[in-house]
């Protein structure tokens, strides 16, 4: 799986930012990967933004894992067999708890209080 992070407004591409902003973007999406790198035990975090076909800001950011077949794992995420990346879509019930484990270590990063502290 991988995150997909948008900006607040959606803009069309990257440089439609004000620097502040797009700066402000940026660290984001690291910051969404280094969450993503301490969730998930994934050894590094690949990083697309594109804007081809969907024409608003965007970013895949996408944990890789060594147990991934060279083939795939040495190439782009969407090198995956179409049927693969179909056999375990999104569901927000079953990946609740990876949802909730994300957003704490995104607000622990943040320094922000565990918004799941107390949650059992």
């Amino acid at each position: 799986g991988y995150c997909i992070l948008q900006p607040d407004p959606v803009v069309d591409s990257l440089n439609d930012l004000e620097p502040e902003k797009r700066a402000q973007y940026l660290c984001d999406m690291a910051l969404v990967g280094d969450a993503l790198l301490e969730v998930t035990g994934s050894y590094r975090i690949n990083y697309a933004i594109f804007g081809n076909t969907e024409p608003a800001l965007h970013a895949h950011i996408v944990p890789r894992f060594l147990d991934e077949p060279d083939e795939i794992r040495q190439g782009p995420p969407w090198a995956y067999p179409q049927a693969v990346m179909d056999a375990r879509r999104f569901d927000a019930v079953r990946d609740r708890e990876l949802m909730q484990r994300l957003a704490a270590a995104i607000q622990r990063r943040l320094g922000a209080p565990d918004p799941a502290a107390g949650l059992k």
